[in-house]
């Protein structure tokens, strides 16, 4: 079995190690070394990557307690090698694995609920719980999960025997037996696990709960833990600069400037919308008995050539078409004939003009890509 490194020092960067083994497979080379730091994938933390050697190591697994390197090369058997973890990606996964400790244990201290799911992902970590927790409860647990950490307490690992691991009241998603590993954080979470940790909570520096909404039986929760959420906080407060200055509002009031001007615009458009209405009456008017209507006009929304389209139906005895310049060489369209069937029509112009859209038999609406000639072209013996 591999002599596990992680245990004896999650720190441990680099290290030396033999090559017992060798195998190709259909997710690269699996290498066994007879030690390994590398923390293999499990307990919802991923495995680590690294060199052994100048081989890459992109994944790690655990096999019938052997450390499995996945590598995109093979090393000689026997060969002994430097190895060296990517310990930036290892001390982010043991920030955001004992951050989520923290959390997981000041929920249950305070609604009973047990983790029943935990996710590392790329850029955030979930953890599910078998209970509702409001938000307010939720910024509730924050405030206190970060007062702990700048207490800066140790954390605390051990193999207890059985005797003191049955009176230890422990958190564990299953019934275990045999050597179990604690891990401890003093006056906020103990519980069976198998990751990686830090070494006090300070190192955990800062927790951010940035959401909580209902997942099966209970909740989900997203949250961030160490330079994550540093530098989420960080792009938020930029971005809430950045806003304000365009909206000519102070740091922390720009959402307030913001729904003001949604307001403002929602008036705006409806004022905007009225106007364009009386605009496309009197350009309908033109049309008036008319066999076809073929119109540009630049610069309107897919719902502004809708209505634009629909006021030449009602004038126009034939086909209406509008198109719309969209300043990309692409075209909005909307298409209609009153009372007629357009689908034919629709579906070779669309083949005709690299097109995509449809509805109904007498409307469709879409866009085209092509010139303002080509659409001429097109409609010029229809």
């Amino acid at each position: 079995m591999t002599e596990k490194l992680y245990y004896l020092d999650p720190y441990m960067s680099s290290f030396n190690a033999k090559v017992l083994s060798c195998a190709q497979s259909k997710k690269g080379w699996e290498i066994v070394l007879d030690r390994s730091a590398f923390y293999p994938e499990g307990g919802g933390q991923p495995g680590d990557s690294g060199y052994i050697g100048a081989v890459r190591v992109e994944d790690t697994h655990e096999k019938n307690g052997e450390i499995v390197h996945y590598c995109a090369e093979a090393l000689e058997v026997g060969a002994e090698v430097d190895c060296t973890i990517d310990f930036d990606r290892r001390f982010d996964f043991m920030q955001q694995h004992s951050g989520e400790h923290m959390v997981s244990g000041l929920i249950h201290e305070r609604f009973g609920c047990d983790n029943v799911g935990f996710h590392m992902g790329k850029d955030t970590v979930t953890i599910d719980f078998n209970c509702a927790i409001s938000e307010e409860a939720l910024r509730e647990i924050e405030i206190k999960a970060n007062a702990l950490i700048w207490e800066n307490r140790p954390v605390h690992i051990f193999w207890p025997d059985a005797e003191a691991l049955s009176a230890l009241p422990y958190r564990s998603k299953k019934e275990l037996s045999g050597e179990v590993r604690i891990v401890e954080f003093p006056g906020t979470d103990i519980c069976a696990c198998c990751g990686t940790h830090v070494r006090s909570t300070g190192e955990i520096g800062l927790i951010k709960l940035l959401s909580v909404h209902p997942f099966r039986e209970g909740v989900r929760i997203e949250m961030l833990s160490g330079k994550r959420a540093y530098d989420y906080v960080t792009t938020a407060a930029d971005q809430c600069r950045s806003i304000g200055a365009m909206v000519s509002a102070k740091f922390g009031t720009a959402d307030k400037a913001v729904k003001r001007l949604q307001e403002e615009l929602v008036d705006v458009n409806y004022r905007l919308t009225a106007m364009e209405n009386r605009v496309f009456e009197v350009m309908a008017q033109e049309y008036e008995g008319a066999e076809k209507a073929l119109v540009f006009e630049s610069r309107l929304s897919s719902d502004g050539v809708r209505r634009l389209a629909d006021a030449l139906m009602q004038r126009c005895s034939g086909v209406c078409a509008v198109f719309s310049d969209n300043g990309d060489g692409s075209f909005k369209y909307a298409i209609g004939q009153k009372d007629g069937d357009l689908r034919a029509l629709v579906k070779e112009m669309n083949a005709a003009l690299s097109g995509r859209g449809g509805g109904k038999p007498f409307f469709a609406q879409g866009s085209v890509n092509c010139s303002e000639e080509d659409i001429k072209k097109f409609f010029e013996n229809r």
